[in-house]
């Protein structure tokens, strides 16, 4: 167990407040739209399963076995729920993300090769061009506070439109970029047509307005795809070269032009947004323990003698890493994944029926006073050790055989990032302006991460 500060006299980072008592299905869709997280009952935090009902019967899992039991053992009964894929599939319609069964399994197959350890250091220049630029804007901005959500969300997208579509002509990053954001402020409000399972025809309300941006985002896709298979791509390759290149080594097929497109915004979508909120709320939790950004920074200092951070640098920066596992625990982007059950079954020796909502609440797993000492509390030396923490009490990019294709790329990128700034500047908060954290599709600090950048 971790040494951990006096609870009663050392502040706590900003958090969730969870629900004391079960509200109605109306009440809860009102808050749900405010805040996902704003539904987990405080009880999650300290027993391995609890169950409701809220129109459908629900469950949430925070017990490692049973966790374990879902992701790996029983994947097929466990597939992603109705909710999610109703909140997704109009922009990424059946990609990688959201498909099941088999053609879950050859895309996944097929894929597997972008992501392999060689690849994803060979894009890590990208990582610290992006860097070394947030460090200049940074500067630029002298003395005056800066929201580090929107850098970070401008660094990371940096990042994946370099990555996704070098010299891409034909790709509009801002036009791309604002689709994004709109999709996810208006689509993710959860709305109730998705909480009572109605069918995909069904207009929902507040999604209606994202129709046009999203054709607008594809239609940019299949040309830049369509241009690329025509003209090819010299120098190191990029995500869509090596996902025009993949093949299913078993089946031997290769992704159509809506293929690769569905999967080609999955990541953008999930390999910006994700990255960046994971980002923005390390820089929250540097600007609250300054002993923590102060040890971070000798690190970095240490090893980048004034430069950037490159993916060489990444195994020599143990504790930013630290820090970056501990952000994933406490903020982890997707605070709620949801499954739906196809057949009988028992979890926590408790009856699970078909059709049945199985919630995994991340935020809540994270927290869990059964599994992590002092949980509400920043202590990045946690993961000092890595093999002392339970596989399934730490699921910031879930696992089995569904765990995030991207998890090396986004560490990777993480650490790149966060050990460039902390060397050269120190960081601290406005005072009034602390970050709330709110779920719609993902974890983010409502009203910003404000800080004033010293240069050192």
């Amino acid at each position: 167990m971790t040494a951990v500060p006096d609870p009663q006299t050392a502040p706590l980072p900003v958090h969730v407040k969870l629900v004391s008592e079960p509200w109605g299905i109306l009440k809860s869709l009102q808050m749900a739209r405010r805040n996902v997280l704003s539904i987990i009952p405080q009880i999650a935090v300290k027993q391995p399963m609890v169950s409701g009902k809220t129109g459908k019967r629900w469950h949430m899992v925070m017990d490692p076995g049973a966790i374990r039991h879902m992701l790996l053992d029983e994947l097929e009964n466990y597939p992603k729920s109705v909710v999610t894929k109703n909140l997704l599939k109009p922009a990424i319609g059946d990609s990688l993300f959201i498909a099941e069964g088999a053609h879950w399994r050859w895309q996944r197959r097929a894929a597997a090769p972008v992501f392999s350890h060689r690849n994803v250091s060979n894009l890590a220049p990208i990582m610290t061009g992006a860097a070394e630029r947030a460090a200049g804007r940074i500067t630029q901005a002298g003395p005056r506070a800066v929201n580090m959500l929107d850098e970070m969300v401008t660094t990371t997208f940096d990042v994946i439109g370099d990555v996704t579509f070098s010299g891409g002509d034909t790709f509009d990053r801002d036009s791309v970029h604002k689709a994004i954001d709109d999709y996810i402020a208006e689509a993710g409000k959860i709305s109730l047509f998705d909480i009572l399972g109605f069918p995909d025809w069904m207009p929902r309300p507040g999604r209606l307005m994202s129709g046009k941006a999203l054709k607008e985002m594809k239609g940019m896709a299949d040309q830049a795809i369509t241009e690329r298979a025509e003209r090819g791509h010299e120098g190191v390759p990029d995500l869509l070269d090596l996902l025009l290149a993949g093949v299913d080594p078993k089946t031997k097929r290769q992704m159509n032009t809506a293929e690769l497109r569905d999967n080609l915004l999955t990541f953008i979508v999930a390999g910006h947004e994700t990255t960046a909120l994971t980002l923005a709320w390390a820089m929250y939790l540097m600007g609250f323990d300054q002993d923590a950004q102060d040890r971070a920074r000798a690190e970095a200092q240490s090893v980048l003698q004034g430069r950037a951070a490159t993916g060489e640098d990444v195994k020599d920066l143990p504790f930013i890493r630290m820090i970056v596992d501990e952000t994933l625990r406490m903020y982890p982007p997707a605070g709620i994944i949801s499954r739906t059950a196809q057949q009988k079954d028992t979890l926590c020796e408790r009856e699970i029926l078909p059709g049945d909502t199985v919630m995994i609440p991340i935020y809540a797993l994270g927290r869990h006073a059964m599994l992590w000492d002092d949980p509400d509390a920043f202590l990045p030396e946690r993961f000092a050790d890595r093999k002392s923490i339970d596989r399934y009490a730490y699921l910031p990019f879930g696992d089995g055989p569904r765990i995030c294709i991207g998890a090396s790329f986004a560490l990777q990128e993480a650490v790149i990032i966060l050990a460039t700034l902390l060397s050269r500047f120190k960081f601290t908060p406005v005072p009034g302006k602390e970050p709330d954290p709110v779920m719609i599709l993902t974890l983010r600090p409502n009203g910003g991460v404000w800080l004033t950048a010293e240069p050192v």
